[in-house]
């Protein structure tokens, strides 16, 4: 090959390279996302955020870690998870291999019979010629990634790889969250069933209480009536507290990837949670919530298959080889056998159907789709971060309150009592009344508390924390 010829093939090749950098274009995240304001009512240029504590600190309660280790280690939906990740890695994997040729090993013998009949043979003479032709060789085939399209399909692959890594993080995130809400939401139904039968114990007694006084002529009949039904009323609603605790415990056990059974548990007042809730900046929720990140990375691969798209407009280069030994005689196998070829080829589309088309104009409206849900995950952490700190703000600031109006009611329902029994000052719609009162106060204190609670855990898992 001449220097002229050496010269020509590299200013086409650098020709083509330089083209390539307008073929595909480099991924940036979207200036036209929006972050600002999606916390409702809140701004702060502070980066704190609890999101960054690991779950053990944020929870302080041994039985409750133990479960969500558990959850860990045995939940089925997170171990699909991680298959999916086991699959991704794999096609990545591929695609890196792309870059290199392909190799081929062939061998073969071939038998070839022909007939000599009417060629200059006596009349009748029919004489047949057998070949056997013995070929052992290897081929060769290389795509130069000319226009960028081997580098799109493994830059696609990389952030379908990253896709499932962050949403097998928005599952454990969930998987955390999902526990610990049951696990207090259990220990809530667990003080409500204790307030509830010690109830009913009090009213069990109340009833022998009235049936005296109505013998001494203080109440009469009607009162006595009143206070069974009041009794009734605290027994009806132990069985759905206990079908309550029943189906929370085998909740948690299907979370922890287990049979239905008993939960070890502490007591809800036990509860610990952080003092100082940090919520950080709208803007780290692209790097913090795990399916926001998700979302991204999904974006990316639109993005990617857009570049793939543009490249199919443009020729292929590929160097093809192939080399080896042929001969009629396994004798003579390796000695003047020898056979090779090199060739290069070029492959520019003129007319197919309008298929690079259709394959542009799919990519374009799949990277505005996946945009779209980008942005729109992103409204949703929000949206979901507002709300759980508004439920925490509401639930302390029942606190104070409901202490004060079970600590009231607790006084009316002595009062009344003495009153009813030592005299004729007030009757039995007073005591039962007060009572009822007192009841559903002191299971209204439970979910304010619950609420807190699960307030501070959706808050946590909210603003992308867990998987850290």
């Amino acid at each position: 090959m001449t220097n002229s010829s050496n010269k020509y093939i590299l200013m086409v090749m650098t020709a083509a390279l330089l083209s390539a950098c307008s073929v595909t274009k480099k991924y940036e995240r979207p200036t036209t996302l929006k972050t600002d304001q999606l916390y409702r009512d809140q701004s702060s240029t502070d980066s704190t955020t609890i999101a960054t504590m690991p779950w053990q600190s944020v929870f302080k309660d041994e039985k409750l870690n133990a479960l969500i280790q558990k959850g860990l280690d045995q939940n089925l939906n997170l171990k699909n998870a991680i298959e999916n990740i086991v699959q991704a890695r794999a096609s990545l994997r591929q695609s890196k291999l792309a870059y290199y040729p392909t190799l081929q090993l062939d061998a073969s013998a071939t038998h070839n019979k022909q007939s000599q009949a009417g060629l200059n043979f006596p009349a009748g003479i029919n004489i047949n010629t057998l070949t056997t032709t013995y070929k052992l060789g290897a081929s060769t085939s290389w795509e130069l990634d000319v226009w960028g399209k081997l580098s799109s399909s493994k830059r696609a692959a990389l952030a379908t790889y990253l896709a499932t890594d962050a949403a097998k993080q928005a599952i454990q995130t969930q998987l955390i969250a999902d526990i610990a809400n049951n696990y207090f939401a259990l220990l809530a139904y667990d003080k409500s069933l204790k307030i509830t039968q010690a109830t009913l114990e009090s009213r069990i007694k109340n009833v022998e209480t009235i049936k005296a006084l109505k013998e001494g002529a203080i109440v009469t009949g009607a009162a006595v009536v009143q206070s069974e039904a009041n009794q009734h009323a605290a027994e009806v609603l132990i069985p759905d507290l206990k079908q309550n605790i029943r189906e929370t415990e085998n909740a948690l056990n299907i979370l922890l990837g287990q049979a239905p059974g008993p939960i070890d548990r502490g007591e809800l007042g036990t509860q610990i949670i952080p003092e100082k809730i940090a919520l950080g900046m709208p803007a780290q929720l692209l790097e913090n919530r795990p399916d926001v990140r998700q979302a991204e990375f999904n974006f990316r691969v639109a993005f990617e298959s857009t570049n793939l798209a543009k490249t199919y407009f443009y020729p292929s280069l590929t160097l093809t080889a192939s080399t080896g030994f042929s001969n009629l005689e396994l004798k003579d196998f390796f000695s003047n056998s020898i056979f090779y070829s090199i060739i290069g080829g070029l492959t520019q589309p003129i007319f197919n159907q309008g298929l690079n088309k259709m394959r542009l104009t799919t990519a374009q409206s799949q990277q505005l789709q996946a945009y779209n849900n980008f942005q729109q995950t992103l409204l949703i952490a929000g949206q979901e971060v507002s709300n759980a700190l508004y439920s925490y703000e509401m639930a302390v600031e029942k606190e104070d309150s409901r202490q004060k109006q079970i600590e009231a009611l607790e006084k009316a329902v002595d009062f009344t009592q003495q009153l009813l029994e030592y005299s004729s000052a007030t009757n039995y719609t007073d005591v039962l009344t007060s009572e009822q009162n007192l009841l559903a106060a002191q299971l209204s204190g439970i979910n304010d508390n619950l609420q807190k609670l699960q307030a501070v855990v959706n808050l946590y898992r909210a603003l992308g924390g867990g998987w850290k």
